[in-house]
């Protein structure tokens, strides 16, 4: 695939019908971190210390996602891999923008 096929495939996702499957990418992001921060606080007790439910926020979860996807690059080679690394990545950016006040969820 070109970097443009890539962008593109990735705007469509992001931008396009995954949203209208599982909603804003923002919430549904904010619902993985908590369900991972609660998984994470039962199976290792120790960071119920010093980690609250929430503390995996949803730039937090699409950065990670990401991370994932590099993973995946790393051991083996599918187009889909690059385009969900890059609307991981585009959501993220959003989602600090956000935070920082320089950016809305469009």
């Amino acid at each position: 695939m070109k970097r443009a096929e890539i962008l593109e495939a990735a705007r469509i996702c992001v931008c396009g019908e995954r949203q209208q499957d599982y909603g804003t990418p923002e919430n549904n992001f904010e619902t993985i971190g908590l369900l991972w921060g609660v998984y994470l606080r039962a199976a290792h007790p120790e960071l119920a210390k010093v980690m609250a439910i929430n503390h995996i926020n949803a730039k937090d979860v699409a950065t990670m996602m990401g991370l994932l996807k590099v993973a995946r690059i790393a051991t083996g080679y599918k187009d889909d891999n690059f385009v969900d690394l890059a609307g991981y990545a585009a959501c993220a950016g959003e989602i600090a923008a956000a935070e920082r006040g320089g950016g809305d969820h469009d």
